[in-house]
């Protein structure tokens, strides 16, 4: 087949055809990259349930919505304590292995112990007493701030399923979400933190 059989058959592209053709591949290509670069997000994962790690998780994530980024902490396992109503007790809705692991976990974010020396109990007591006597705000006080800054509380349903913890024993205003929740939140963010 000669060259001219062939151009009537496939158009040779001119220059500037394949220039043009190379500038929508390279757009192709840029807005694909775009949509896979972090964005100003902050995504913690809330695993420990020590009053001290708990602490250190909203003091950063303050600090992240505080700095501009949108932050959201994730709350899994031993976590989910943080975000229990300390008065709810849906005991009878749960079988005896529930209601004995409900008893022996925190109910809420008063009943954290910290990791070290707590002493039944009154390590945690200790280190309350000391932020106050400093002018340290509590927990309970950087999760109101957290909440007034846009940070997203998200429930982990796992956990929740695992743990026999219903919706309603648990405080306002949370989301609900599984690990691609978080995959979503963590795949776009500059920061990921596991407390």
């Amino acid at each position: 087949m000669s060259p001219e059989e062939l151009a009537r058959i496939v158009p040779l592209k001119t220059g500037s055809d394949r220039l043009a053709a190379r500038v929508e591949e390279l757009e192709r290509q840029v807005a694909e990259l775009s949509e896979r670069m972090p964005e100003d997000r902050a995504t913690i994962v809330m695993f420990g349930g020590d009053l001290d790690r708990v602490l250190a998780g909203f003091i950063i994530a303050t600090g992240a919505a505080a700095a501009g980024l949108e932050t959201s902490i994730f709350f899994t396992f031993w976590g989910l304590s943080a975000l229990k109503k300390t008065e709810a007790r849906a005991a009878g809705q749960k079988n005896i292995k529930e209601r004995l692991f409900a008893m022996m976990t925190p109910s809420g974010s008063t009943g954290l112990g910290v990791s070290r020396m707590n002493f039944m109990g009154i390590g945690a007591s200790m280190m309350r007493s000391m932020m106050k006597d400093k002018g340290v705000a509590s927990l309970e006080e950087l999760m109101d701030v957290a909440r007034e800054l846009g940070v997203r509380f998200i429930a982990c349903t796992m956990t929740m399923d695992i743990m026999a913890v219903a919706k309603e024993e648990l405080v306002d205003g949370l989301e609900f979400g599984g690990v691609a929740t978080y995959m979503a939140d963590a795949a776009r963010s500059k920061v990921t933190l596991f407390i």
